[in-house]
């Protein structure tokens, strides 16, 4: 049988390794906990940054910025449409990987919006003799921009931009 002395020094160490397992499991949550938060505030940035950059994408392949971008210079109507859209799929396609920092709906908005921009080139540009300037397209689509400048969906898909990102900067 175990002396008195042995079951307390037992005692003691089972004690401190209890204490131990649990300082150890404490601070270990605390740095996962520290590690967890960082990760959010990385997140978030990498959100932002996203709705940024998508802002960007958004203004860039506006209608009326396009056509500042770009001059018809001395082409012909289906060369500057071809420019014009290539230069909206181009940026496009630069920024799919934001997709994944934004909500689905606002990627199917810019989607959209990417669309509809295309699909009016093509069909200004249908209007328009085939040997026609350039210019021509670039008038018309200055006309249909200037008889309601808010009907574009560009400023809905700005406005959804400024909501998320707005919901992400309070918290959510």
């Amino acid at each position: 049988m175990l002396s008195n002395t042995a079951i307390i020094i037992i005692a003691v160490v089972i004690i401190i390794c209890f204490l131990a397992l649990y300082f150890f499991t404490y601070r270990t949550d605390i740095k996962l906990g520290k590690e967890l938060e960082k990760k959010s505030v990385a997140d978030t940035a990498l959100q932002l940054q996203a709705y940024e950059r998508l802002t960007i994408l958004t203004e860039r392949i506006s209608l009326k910025n396009l056509l500042s971008r770009i001059s018809p210079a001395d082409m012909q109507v289906g060369v500057y449409q071809s420019l014009l859209v290539e230069s909206i799929k181009q940026e496009y396609e630069y920024n799919l990987s934001q997709q994944l920092y934004v909500s689905n709906q606002v990627w199917e908005a810019l989607t959209n919006l990417k669309e509809q921009n295309i699909f009016i080139i093509h069909q200004l540009a249908g209007t328009l003799p085939a040997n026609a300037p350039g210019i021509e397209l670039s008038k018309r689509m200055l006309e249909l921009l200037d008889a309601d400048p808010k009907t574009s969906l560009h400023f809905v898909v700005l406005d959804a931009l400024k909501f998320e990102a707005g919901k992400i900067m309070k918290g959510k």
